[in-house]
């Protein structure tokens, strides 16, 4: 196309109609971990910049080090740099987890000027920055980890990769309110935001994207922490329900989507007289007002006296979730504690509610439900109106218009 040239002497592209641009032929390159392919759109696209943010401690370094490890392969194509650990605390690290030998070049550097005439001088397949707020410019007189210095060398960084279509991932840390450490305009900067979730006294982790412009926003990878690094975990609903007691009141399981994943999880609840004059709320995994609401429903549309009780909501296995169709699953764990009664061990409950008591549908119900009957669950309890619609082979499905339906129905 030919470029018109105005009247500053400067040249550009001509619009043109979207159905005549080319699209672009992408080969992304493959991190060694499906779930982080996954949550990634497929793969790492070329010239793209990924910032991964989370707690201390969780494990983003160890998952960076395993990914570098494979994809370098056999060369050295592979640049890992640290900014708080030497070269010999990492190969320390890599041979604990069995990756002593990878061909991937390592380097303990914070000059960001030093840094870039490296990358442009051997231009390799990969970098990878652990982490952002040790690197520093030398015409910034701010101190390393500061706003300016954290934004000019992201933008620095980021026209690096862009213009040797180099993929390059940068690490931030969080500060205690769960946001990333430096200026908001950092997660505006780069084209890919990642979370690594997680409890330090829990084993498994979720990697969650929030902002992802190859790919969606939408899917999560589980992984779980062990000595010899992170373990991914292809069925994250058997792992969630591994311990789950059977005959236990005040637990139920839930089918929940993340994504295209359908994911079962176990519900915990523990309702108990209050001792003070202001019951306790307290949940664990889920929103504290949606379980504030919820029990609200309970008492005025069901009539369950939860006024001058503590309230106690759990997801087990340390993964959030927010959606919506957690709510009936929620409801019944509270009324089967409150009553102490369990419910059916082959159970699983699905369904969102509202404020006037009634069960709403939810969306993917057949991929629940396949999920469902994956791991041995025979009874379903959903929303009114879904049994015509779906047809799951080995699964009775309980239809409920009502949230004291659903109690009833689940409670033995």
């Amino acid at each position: 196309m030919d470029k018109p040239k105005s009247i500053t002497g400067k040249t550009g592209l001509r619009p043109e109609p979207m159905a005549q641009v080319k699209p672009l032929d992408i080969e992304r390159l493959d991190m060694g971990f499906a779930e982080l392919n996954r949550v990634l759109g497929g793969g790492l696209v070329p010239g793209t910049m990924v910032l991964l943010a989370g707690d201390p401690g969780i494990g983003k370094s160890t998952l960076l080090l395993q990914a570098a490890a494979h994809a370098s392969g056999g060369s050295e194509k592979v640049l890992y740099i640290s900014g708080e650990e030497s070269v010999q605390q990492i190969k320390l690290r890599a041979t604990r987890m069995g990756l002593g030998n990878i061909r991937a070049k390592v380097w303990a550097e914070t000059d960001l000027e030093i840094i870039e005439q490296e990358i442009r001088d051997s231009q390799p397949l990969l970098v990878i920055v652990d982490s952002i707020q040790t690197v520093s410019s030398t015409e910034l007189s701010s101190a390393s980890g500061s706003v300016g210095q954290i934004r000019e060398s992201t933008a620095r960084l980021l026209t690096l990769a862009k213009e040797f279509h180099i993929p390059i991932i940068i690490v931030g840390h969080v500060t205690k309110e769960g946001s990333i450490a430096g200026p908001r305009v950092l997660e505006h900067m780069v084209d890919t935001v990642l979370y690594f979730e997680g409890e330090r006294h829990y084993q498994y982790r979720i990697l969650r994207a929030v902002k992802n412009r190859f790919g969606s926003t939408f899917e999560i990878g589980v992984f779980e922490m062990k000595n010899e690094g992170m373990i991914e975990i292809i069925n994250p609903s058997q792992a969630f329900l591994a311990e789950r007691p059977t005959g236990a009141p005040g637990s139920v399981v839930a089918a929940c989507m993340e994504g295209s994943r359908p994911i079962l999880v176990e519900i915990q609840a523990l309702v108990s007289q209050s001792a003070f004059g202001q019951p306790r709320r307290m949940t664990t995994g889920t929103d504290v007002n949606r379980v504030n609401l919820i029990m609200a429903v309970l008492e005025k549309r069901v009539g369950l006296s939860l006024a001058y009780q503590d309230a106690y909501v759990n997801i087990v296995g340390g993964i959030k979730i927010q959606e919506p169709a957690l709510d009936l699953a929620v409801a019944v764990a509270i009324a089967s504690s409150l009553r102490n009664k369990p419910c059916f061990a082959d159970l699983t409950v699905v369904g969102e509610i509202g404020l006037t008591g009634e069960v709403r549908g939810v969306p993917y119900l057949d991929k629940r439900l396949q999920e469902a009957g994956k791991l041995g669950f025979r009874h379903c309890i959903v929303p009114f109106g879904s049994g015509k619609k779906e047809k799951i082979k080995d699964i009775e499905l309980i239809e409920v218009k009502t949230v004291s339906e659903a109690i009833e129905a689940a409670l033995l």
